[in-house]
């Protein structure tokens, strides 16, 4: 059984990582906010690491029962992941904004360091880097004010 601990502990770490590291591509710090859809995204992912992982080492874990309790609790997850996912299901006004503004800082990060030589794109980009700025400070702006009301 210790080595289902140890299988548990890598996903639920690998899961936390990967959450995290789907920040690493925002433009600038505080453009990071909790995301519920990026949360989702992690455990879609960990439940896929998850079965991948099972079905390779299978072989390594010796209670058959519970490799196959493990596939059917991560093909569980990832269902629901992937429903809640593609659903927004539970996304709301702030929660909505807190997903969004690390995306479209990412529009920026790509925007402004992409080596983009064609002038008509270079234009593009510009006008996607000031849309973007003004949108996540409106954002902003409106998280703060919907939350004062909570």
């Amino acid at each position: 059984m210790k080595s289902y601990g140890r299988f548990a502990m890598m996903i639920v770490t690998s899961t936390v990582i990967m959450f995290g590291l789907m920040y690493l591509n925002t433009y600038a710090l505080d453009h990071v906010f909790f995301s519920e859809t990026r949360l989702y995204m992690a455990l879609l992912m960990g439940a896929t690491m998850a079965m991948i992982m099972m079905a390779f080492m299978w072989k390594m874990y010796a209670n058959k029962k519970l490799n196959v309790g493990i596939l059917g609790v991560s093909v569980i997850i990832f269902a629901l992941s992937l429903y809640l996912v593609r659903s927004q299901a539970t996304i709301e006004d702030t929660s909505w904004m807190k997903a969004m503004i690390p995306h479209q800082s990412i529009a920026i990060l790509t925007s402004e360091r992409a080596k983009i030589s064609d002038s008509r794109v270079k234009d593009l980009a510009d006008k996607i880097i000031e849309a973007q700025k003004k949108e996540i400070e409106e954002m902003k702006v409106l998280i703060e004010e919907l939350e004062q009301r909570e």
